[in-house]
């Protein structure tokens, strides 16, 4: 055989693309002045050289009347409180509790309190004893909390179902309705829906369920998470075993520019990025439980801008009427946020003014100090191989790891953090650094995993922790990818040489999705997959919709489409479910009744209705439905052990539906995806109405434990032609190649679930950058040789950072370096 070249070509950290992101970001990456002398750091607070600003004017306030049923008469020494949260904090970590009276009997309780008027309090009751104990709904999940609008003298009437540990043994109802557009009439996405201690977002016809409600009135709220609409809210009759519907119209609110302008303390470093934190979703946000109890995320806030006198500034366009909760930090809304002078949080309120006028908002942070200790510096001196478009993050766990917030550059690989609070709360707790926000994931070496983090102690006088990251978890300085220089074959305009984003999502991935598409065009890529999810609550009740913190919002996955886009890449969408475990074990365990597979079929519908409407409203130009995790729902569905779903006699006539409403809503190419091996003895005989195969391809091609890329490359087109080439032949759609292949020893022989292609571990075997770079290397040649393959996708991209593990993601890894090579030439942009 003839020797070919072979062309060395380096991991592509995207140097260019690393230093574009810096450059969007220069506010936070402004480099940190740290005197000499650290005593110099924490004088007293002083009165500023400018002027205070005005003291605020108070705003009206209105009484409301609260009135709860409890599930049974509180036990000796138990007292009810009502607990308006402090969601920019943290839902239970900023807490203010109001006693509860008994009022008509021993379940019956009312206090009447007043609140800022055209406020949106959020709160939940609680039960304190020896230790609080916190409502939960009839599911036993805990209430995340209860809304109401306060816009006169009111009461409001609530029903608690159970108690944290207590079983809920009343009856129950549900609550079903849509939510328009006041001026449009058009149905509205992920509109907050809250009534009787349960949330759910709508979909995007505006359609919202709620199950599980206790029977009883409650008080129901429609709230836009942006402030994008007036709030609404009525009281809702919920009848025993009955579905009440509701029809609910919000009126658009208009904008109005707010300047916030802001005195910091004095001791505030110089440089450093000062965030603005609030309860909406632009200012970070996430209305998802993340880690330690926090709802906000620091990389989602907006940064003020430095001013010459040392101030700091910031103009919004925020919506009119909108209650805006927030507070100005140098982390989030809990680490490094602004106190007042005795140690407790500053929380703010601004009810948007109606005005033709900007608003001008002055404010004064007294101190980011709370209690006598003093701050800490931590120094991180990182290695050298730390990418360019990396940054440092930090960590901290005071009784649970808490969301990391990005650490201030110096430059040289060298970055600090100034902590200043919540000090007077902690004792002693660990930290750990990590990149981009991905701890857990991309940790300093040192403290990985389960690894316990440093420790550290507060104190009295100042602190300078100066800590040295030896290595990353799962960066190494691997081996250049290799290139064998073969003749590669240009493929019409119509190629689909693709990225697929991994499956799940966490809201810290979104200030690093812009990189990451960069980093996809750099591939000369010129598709992106997109895969957001909807999370299976329960199934039963059947509870399928987003979850916030979990899956991306619209808004979310709106910015994702926008900025691939922007960089020349065309869309597609491929929605998938979040499950609690398996996909297999939940079809299982799911009752699969007549009634249950009806609603079903209905919240499949809306799953793909959202999304079509999503790929339409966005310009993504394929929907891709299917995967296997369908299967039991097909026509004749199977479950994973073999056994019959149940699926209806008329499944066939329900996906006939299905689809034709996806059609009626989306105009672009739809496709359907099927695996292999295992999938194509399954393909659903609906197939042919579509536009094409997405073939998700794990397949094992060697058998012996060295394979050697020709052995791999015989193997691959040895499938192709006899499995793959017959089906394509009669079905005569476009077929895509969805390939995932692990980057450990034993990818060439093993078949891996979906949970494992994702797992920086893949069942205990060790890291094989090369072995993942040979598959891809024979697949690329196969695809070369087969005309009739219309396109070649490499799945399960870790978007936020580079992680050099054992998962099928190729960010970073030598695969990625073939992609860089061969796809260019297939689409004729590069010639060898």
């Amino acid at each position: 055989m003839k020797k070919l070249p072979v062309l060395h070509l380096p991991i592509r950290t995207l140097a260019l693309a690393g230093l574009s992101f810096l450059l969007l970001n220069a506010c936070t990456l402004s480099l940190v002045n740290i005197p000499t002398n650290l005593s110099t750091l924490f004088p007293p607070t002083a009165t500023p050289a400018y002027p205070l600003p005005p003291t605020a004017t108070p705003q009206p306030s209105a009484a409301l009347t609260f009135q709860v049923a409890l599930p049974a008469p509180l036990a000796a020494g138990e007292n009810l409180v009502l607990s308006v949260v402090d969601e920019v904090t943290g839902l239970g970590l900023n807490p203010v509790n109001y006693p509860m009276q008994q009022s008509q009997d021993a379940e019956h309780y009312m206090a009447s309190i007043p609140f800022a008027l055209n406020s949106v309090v959020k709160y939940r009751y609680l039960l304190q004893g020896a230790l609080p104990t916190a409502e939960v709904d009839s599911a036993g999940n805990p209430v995340r909390y209860r809304m109401v609008s306060v816009t006169s003298p009111a009461t409001v009437q609530d029903v608690v179902a159970a108690w944290s540990g207590s079983p809920f043994s009343g009856s129950t109802g549900r609550l079903t309705g849509q939510v328009l557009n006041a001026s449009s009439g058009a149905g509205i996405p992920d509109i907050l829906i809250a009534a009787g201690g349960e949330q759910t977002l709508t979909d995007s016809n505006g359609t919202f369920f709620l199950e599980g409600l206790p029977a009883g009135t409650e008080n129901l709220v429609a709230y836009a998470l942006d402030g994008m609409y007036q709030t609404f809210q009525q009281g809702a009759r919920v009848e025993a075993g009955q579905l009440t519907p509701v029809k609910i119209s919000l009126a658009p609110a208009a904008l109005v520019n707010v300047t916030f302008t802001v005195i910091v303390p004095q001791n505030t470093l110089q440089g450093v990025p000062v965030r603005l934190a609030g309860n909406l979703l632009q200012l970070g946000n996430t209305f998802g439980d993340l880690n330690g109890g926090m709802n906000t995320v620091a990389t989602r806030m907006p940064m003020l801008s430095p001013m010459p006198d040392g101030r700091y500034t910031l103009t919004l366009p925020l919506p009119v009427g909108a209650d805006i909760r927030y507070k100005y930090t140098l982390g989030d809304g809990f680490w490094n946020a602004e106190h007042e002078l005795d140690g407790s949080f500053t929380l703010r309120e601004l009810v948007v003014p109606a005005t033709q006028d900007p608003v001008q908002v002055q404010d004064l942070v007294h101190t980011w100090q709370a209690g006598p200790s003093s701050p800490i510096l931590f120094e991180a001196s990182v290695p050298a191989a730390t990418p360019v478009s990396d940054i440092v993050s930090i960590e901290f766990n005071p009784y649970g790891w808490t969301e990391p917030i990005p650490m201030w550059p110096r430059g040289n690989n060298q970055w600090v953090y100034q902590l200043y609070g919540p000090l007077n709360i902690l004792g002693g707790f660990e930290y750990r650094y990590c990149r981009n926000d991905q701890c857990g994931l991309a940790d300093d070496q040192a403290s990985a995993g389960g690894t316990p983090g440093r420790p550290v102690s507060t104190s009295l006088t100042a602190q300078d922790m100066q800590d040295t990251v030896n290595a990353w978890t799962w960066l190494q300085n691997s081996a250049s990818g290799n290139v064998v220089g073969l003749q590669v074959n240009a493929r019409s305009a119509g190629f689909f040489a693709g990225v697929e984003f991994q499956t799940g999502y966490d809201p810290t991935w979104q200030a690093w999705e812009p990189l990451a598409i960069q980093n996809v065009q750099a591939l000369h890529a010129n598709w992106l997959v997109l895969t957001p999810t909807w999370t299976y609550h329960s199934a039963s009740p059947l509870v399928f919709s987003p979850l916030p913190g979990h899956d991306p919002l619209w808004s979310d996955s709106t910015q994702m489409i926008t900025s691939a886009r922007a960089a020349n890449l065309s869309v597609a969408l491929f929605p998938q479910p979040a499950f609690p475990g398996t996909a297999a074990d939940w079809w299982s365990a799911a009752p699969r009744t007549a009634d249950w597979w009806a609603s079903w079929f209905d919240r499949y519908q809306a799953f793909v209705d959202y999304h079509a409407d999503l790929a339409a409203k966005t310009g993504a130009q394929t929907l891709i439905l299917g995967g296997d995790w369908l299967t039991p729902a097909l026509p004749g569905g199977r479950l994973a052990n073999g056994g019959d779903s149940g699926v209806p006699a008329d499944a066939a006539a329900r996906w006939a539906a299905i689809l034709a409403d996806v059609r009626g809503r989306y105009k672009g190419s739809l496709f359907w995806a099927l695996s292999y091996p295992g999938g194509l003895a399954s393909a659903p005989s609906f197939l042919n109405t579509l536009d094409g195969v997405y073939l998700l391809w794990s397949a094992p091609l060697a058998t012996t434990s060295q394979p050697n890329v020709d052995d791999l490359h015989a193997q691959a087109g040895k499938l192709l032609d006899s499995d793959i080439q017959p089906f394509q032949a009669s079905l005569q759609k476009p077929l895509i190649l969805a390939v995932a292949y692990p980057s450990a020893d034993a990818a060439a022989q093993t078949s891996f679930s979906s949970a494992e292609l994702v797992s920086p571990g893949v069942k205990g075997a060790a890291v094989n950058l090369s072995a993942q770079a040979d598959l891809y290397q024979a697949l690329l040649m196969a695809v070369n040789e087969r005309s009739w393959i219309s396109g070649l996708v490499s799945r399960a991209y870790y978007p936020p950072a580079v992680l050099q593990d054992a998962s099928a993601s190729v960010h970073g890894k030598p695969a990625a370096d073939l992609l860089w090579y061969w796809f260019p030439r297939f689409l004729g942009i590069t010639t060898p």
